[in-house]
């Protein structure tokens, strides 16, 4: 029986993998759930799935929670803060987290599960993107063993022999991370200029927040994955590639020297990944339906408009600056996407924002998490900065 620690459990993978959880009663138990704001939520999981620990992020709101909790019948404990959700992350109430708390907010949690020598779930990948290097030593120092969830990345895994070899040992050439192309595929440049937040959130495919949707349609969200995928694999920035395949079907492929390209595919369904990380090595039924490739019709490959979608190109330009400059990329791109959808910033701004925040702060070393966090503090105020002058 695996206790697992769902971090986010109201928000897309929460709910996805509670539901795997719900169909193996017998192997996993979601012991602890935590949310950021959404008290009702939260306390309806509770009621459902008894958890030993329930977090609510906002410490405003534990009381409310603890309230609920009691008027439904529900015994756990309650707690509240960025200090207890690392604490659940790390104690003794789960050996398993599921780290899906969005954002740089997902930080502390995941490197405490690592820290701890927890098999840890990362579906957090500003997590890896901000802290890359912090986090693959806290791994090596618990001990524990890190399963991506995102679906590309769990694709890889999947396709290489033992999840993370050595590139120049496995024989790997390439990584190709595919890419739907998002709600705006296809279109050109001058058409995005006036798109709204409700267009850039109307995913083709995907079911997902509005501010993770955002940077699918920005390609911000594939840019991120591939930092990540450099961090998780060992890759050098030049053996990754993305390849745009609006049927999401194909997940990711690898591609080794012999000629050989192993791809693993499968409905876009986020259940998948997620029962293959809870269960390995084995495998378990994860309620997905077949992938029926014969009425699934011709899949289509292009490569990405990097002019159109600059945001892809930036994230490679962070990568092979290398220290902190994917974390400079990642505040500053959560203050653009946080002005885009209140109206305050045009969608193409959104890249160049984050241009100019990169060319205003020059890459860094990354020495521990309290330097990385004023780092990221910094690219923030920089982003807002620009932003009130760009709207004086």
């Amino acid at each position: 029986m695996r206790n697992v620690a769902v971090l986010g459990a109201t928000g897309s993978i929460g709910t996805s993998t509670l539901d795997v959880i719900a169909r193996h009663p017998h192997r996993f138990r979601a012991s602890v759930l935590s949310a950021h704001g959404n008290v009702a939520a939260l306390a309806g999981l509770c009621e459902r799935f008894r958890p030993e620990l329930a977090v609510i992020a906002d410490p405003a709101l534990e009381g409310e929670l603890a309230r609920r909790l009691a008027s439904a019948g529900v015994r756990c404990e309650v707690a509240s803060g960025h200090t207890a959700l690392a604490a659940a992350a790390s104690g003794g109430w789960c050996d398993t987290v599921v780290a899906a708390i969005v954002g740089a907010a997902g930080l502390d949690s995941t490197l405490a599960a690592a820290r701890a020598g927890k098999r840890l779930l990362l579906a957090n990948k500003e997590s890896i993107v901000l802290a890359g290097p912090l986090l693959l030593e806290a791994l090596r120092a618990g001990g524990g063993e890190l399963i991506p969830v995102d679906s590309e990345h769990n694709a890889i895994f999947q396709c290489l022999p033992g999840g993370r070899p050595e590139l120049a040992r496995s024989g790997v050439r390439r990584l190709i991370l595919t890419a739907s192309g998002g709600p705006f595929r296809g279109r050109a440049r001058a058409e995005l200029a006036t798109v709204t937040p409700d267009q850039a959130c109307k995913h083709p495919k995907w079911s997902m927040g509005r501010k993770i949707s955002v940077d699918s349609a920005t390609l911000m969200n594939k840019g991120l994955e591939v930092i990540e995928a450099h961090h998780l694999f060992g890759a050098p920035a030049d053996t990754i590639e993305v390849l745009v395949h609006p049927q999401s079907l194909v997940h990711s492929l690898v591609e080794y020297v012999d000629g050989s390209v192993l791809a693993q595919l499968g409905n876009p369904d986020m259940r998948t990944a997620i029962a293959h990380a809870l269960a390995w090595p084995e495998r378990v039924e994860a309620g997905v339906p077949p992938l029926d490739l014969a009425a699934s019709g011709a899949l289509q490959f292009e490569a990405p408009d990097l002019d159109t979608f600059r945001c892809l190109a930036l994230a490679f330009q962070a990568l092979r600056a290398g220290g902190d400059a994917p974390a400079v990329l990642n505040a500053a791109n959560e203050v653009a996407v946080e002005a885009f959808l209140a109206g305050a910033l045009p969608f193409l701004a959104i890249a160049e924002v984050v241009e100019a925040v990169l060319a205003e702060l020059p890459a860094q070393a990354v020495v521990d998490v309290e330097s990385l966090v004023a780092r990221d503090g910094e690219a923030r105020a920089t982003a807002r900065r620009l932003l009130l002058a760009a709207c004086s």
